[in-house]
C-alpha cells in the first residue's frame, strides 16, 4: 500500500485550513469565531502532523491499519469531504468577480454558518485521527463509516446555501452599482431638469398643444429628414409649456432604448450657473441615466477627476458626450428659453455651436425655443421654423379648465362662461400668459355685472401684458393693508433675489421683523396666503418647492416699477 496519496491529502488539508484561518483573522466583528477556529485548526494540524510522522516513519506495520488510514484521504472520505468543503468555501470568498468590493464584514454574514460547519467537521476528523494514532484499525473503520454519513449531510447543507449566498451577493453588488452610478451622475451635474418637467406637466392644461404635435414641421423633425427645429415665440406665448409637452410626448411614444431624450429649461434666475459647461453636462447626465450601459466614458471621466478633486472642462464633457452618443441610434435634445441664458459669456451661441457640432457626428435632433432674438435667429436662418402661439382652441380649453376657480355667479351660468371664453380668446392674441392673467383678474368678481365689466376692460394689443400687470398691482394695492403689505414683501424678495427661493426660505425671511434677534416660528406666513395675496403673479413649483414669479416678463416688469411701487424694498431686505 502506497502512503503517498494520504500524505498528499493531509498536506493539502493543512494548507487549506491555514488559508481559511488567515481569512477569518482578517475579519472584523467576529472575535469569538476567530479564536475558536484558530484553536481547533492548531489542534487538527498537530494531530495531522503526528499522523504524517507515523506514516513516514513506518511505525505502523499493519496492512489493515494502512488501508483504513488511506480511506481517510479518499475523495468520499472524511479528509476528502473536508477538503471539498474548504474549497467550496474559498470559492464563495474569492470566486466571484468584484466580490472584494463588498467588504469582509458584509461577506462574513454569508459564510459564518459555513465556518460553523467546518468547525464541526474538524471535531469529527480529530476523533478519527486520534483513533488512527492509537493503531485501532477496527474502531477506525467504524468511525470513518459513521463520519462519512455525517459529513455528507453537512456538505449537502453547505451546497444548498450557495444559491442564497449568490443571490445576496448579487443584491449587494446591484445596490453598490446603483450607489456608484448616483455618485457619477451627481458629479456630472447637480441640475434637476426632470423635476422642472414634472412641474410643467402638472401646470399644463390637459389636451393643449396638440396643434404643435400634429404639425408637419414637428413631425418632419420627429421622424423625417430635418434634424433641427427652431420655435420662436413672443413673450408669454407658452413656449415652455410646449417644450414640456414635446418631451412628455417623446417619453410616452419612444420605447426603443437606442433612442435618447435630453432636455434643458433655461431660467433667467440662475443665469450665473447655467453656462455652456453646466448645460452640456446636464445633457450628458440625462443620457447616461437613461442608458447605464452607455456610462463607460462618463465613469472614466469621473474616476479621473474624483481622484484629483477637480471638475471636467467643456472639452472633456463634449468628448464624453461624443462617445456616449454612439450608444444611441437617435438622440432628441430640446432646449427651452435659450434667450434666458446669460449673454455675458455668449452662452446661447456657444451652446448652439457645440450642439450643432455634435449633430455632424450622428442623428442628433435639436429643437430650440426662444424669443425673437436677432443673434439666435441668425443661427437658425436656414433651419425649419414653427412659431409658438397660443391657439384659440388651447386658450378655450385653458379657460374652461379655470372656471371652477371663479365665483359661483360664473359657475352657475353657462352663458356667462361662454362670454368669458370668447372675450379672453379674442384679447390674448396668441399669448397664453395673458389668458392666465385675465382669468386671475376675474377671481374677485362676485356678480355677473362685475364679471362682464371686467371682460370689457380686458387689455389686448402690444401693451396688453404691461396693462395686465398694472391691473394685478392695482388688485394687490386694493386689498386690506396687511394683505397688501405681505404681497409687496413677497414680490420684493422674489424679484430681488439672486437665485430662486424655496417657500421655506421665503417664510423665514418674511418672519423677521426689524429689531428681532431671534426667529419667531409663530410669525411664519401661510403658503396659501402668500400665493393668494399676490394676485396670480407668483406660483410654487410642486417638485422643487420653489416659489417664483409666473414668467420672465413678470421679472422684467418689476425691474421697471419696483423702485416706485416699493421705494424702501432694498433697504428692507438688507436689514433683514
Amino acid at each position: 500500500m502506497d502512503p503517498l496519496s494520504i500524505t498528499a491529502s493531509i498536506i493539502a488539508i493543512l494548507q487549506a485550513t491555514a488559508t481559511l484561518v488567515s481569512y477569518v483573522n482578517d475579519v472584523k466583528g467576529a472575535p469569538s469565531d476567530q479564536e475558536r477556529l484558530s484553536k481547533e485548526a492548531r489542534s487538527l494540524s498537530d494531530l495531522l502532523t503526528n499522523l504524517l510522522y507515523r506514516l513516514h516513519e513506518g511505525k505502523a506495520r499493519s496492512e489493515a491499519w494502512y488501508a483504513e488510514v488511506e480511506l481517510l484521504g479518499k475523495p468520499d472520505g472524511p479528509l476528502g469531504q473536508y477538503g471539498a468543503a474548504l474549497e467550496k468555501l474559498q470559492q464563495k470568498i474569492k470566486g466571484r468577480e468584484g466580490l472584494a468590493k463588498i467588504g469582509n464584514v458584509l461577506l462574513w454574514t454569508f459564510i459564518k454558518e459555513d465556518v460553523a460547519s467546518i468547525l464541526s467537521q474538524i471535531e469529527r476528523i480529530k476523533s478519527l485521527i486520534q483513533i488512527a494514532l492509537e493503531m485501532d484499525h477496527f474502531q477506525l473503520s467504524l468511525a470513518i463509516h459513521s463520519s462519512n454519513e455525517e459529513l455528507k449531510s453537512s456538505i449537502s447543507a453547505v451546497q444548498s446555501s450557495i444559491p442564497a449566498l449568490q443571490d445576496g451577493i448579487d443584491k449587494i453588488q446591484l445596490r453598490q452599482d446603483r450607489q456608484q452610478n448616483r455618485r457619477v451622475l451627481d458629479w456630472i451635474s447637480s441640475t434637476d431638469f426632470p423635476s422642472k418637467l414634472s412641474d410643467i406637466i402638472t401646470m399644463r392644461q390637459a389636451g393643449t398643444g396638440q396643434w404643435f404635435l400634429e404639425s408637419p414641421e414637428f413631425n418632419n423633425w420627429l421622424s423625417g429628414p430635418e434634424k433641427t427645429l427652431f420655435c420662436p415665440g413672443i413673450p408669454g406665448a407658452g413656449k415652455t409649456i410646449i417644450s414640456g409637452t414635446v418631451v412628455d410626448h417623446l417619453h410616452a411614444t419612444i420605447h426603443n432604448q437606442s433612442i435618447g431624450v435630453a432636455y434643458i429649461f433655461c431660467n433667467y434666475k440662475v443665469q450665473s450657473v447655467q453656462n455652456t459647461l453646466s448645460l452640456l453636462s446636464a445633457i450628458l447626465k440625462q443620457l447616461v441615466q437613461a442608458q447605464p450601459s452607455a456610462a463607460e466614458a462618463a465613469n472614466s471621466l469621473y474616476e479621473l477627476h474624483s481622484s484629483r478633486g477637480t471638475m471636467a472642462t467643456v472639452d472633456e464633457i463634449l468628448n464624453t458626450l461624443r462617445i456616449t452618443l454612439k450608444s444611441f441610434s437617435t438622440v432628441y435634445i430640446v432646449v427651452d428659453a435659450l434667450d434666458e441664458c446669460s449673454d455675458e459669456h455668449r452662452t446661447p451661441l456657444r451652446l448652439l455651436e457645440k450642439l450643432r457640432d455634435l449633430q455632424n457626428e450622428g442623428d442628433i435632433r435639436l429643437m430650440v425655443t426662444s424669443r425673437f432674438i436677432p443673434d439666435i435667429q441668425e443661427v437658425f436662418k436656414s433651419a425649419p421654423k414653427l412659431e409658438v402661439r397660443a391657439s384659440p382652441q388651447d386658450v378655450t380649453k385653458f379657460v374652461k379648465g379655470q372656471i371652477p376657480r371663479l365665483n359661483k355667479c360664473v359657475q352657475r351660468d353657462n352663458e356667462l362662461q361662454g362670454e368669458i371664453e370668447e372675450q379672453i380668446v379674442k384679447a390674448v392674441d396668441g399669448m397664453f400668459l395673458l389668458a392666465r392673467l385675465h382669468v386671475d383678474s376675474l377671481l374677485d368678481k362676485t356678480t355677473k355685472s362685475k364679471v362682464r365689466l371686467m371682460l370689457k376692460r380686458l387689455s389686448s394689443g402690444e401693451e396688453a401684458l404691461d396693462k395686465a400687470y398694472d391691473d394685478a398691482i392695482k388688485r394687490i394695492d386694493s386689498q386690506p393693508e396687511g394683505c397688501s403689505t405681505l404681497a409687496k414683501r413677497v414680490l420684493t424678495w422674489i424679484s430681488y433675489a439672486e437665485r430662486p427661493l424655496t417657500i421655506e426660505e421665503l417664510r423665514h425671511a418674511l418672519a423677521v421683523e426689524p429689531g428681532d434677534t431671534n426667529l419667531d416660528t409663530d410669525n411664519f406666513e401661510d403658503m396659501e396666503d402668500i400665493v393668494s395675496f399676490c394676485a396670480g403673479l407668483v406660483t410654487v413649483d410642486d417638485k422643487s418647492n420653489i416659489i417664483r414669479l409666473i414668467h420672465y416678463t413678470t421679472q422684467e416688469y418689476f425691474l421697471q416699477i419696483r423702485q416706485d411701487w416699493n421705494p424702501t424694498a432694498q433697504q428692507d431686505i438688507t436689514t433683514t
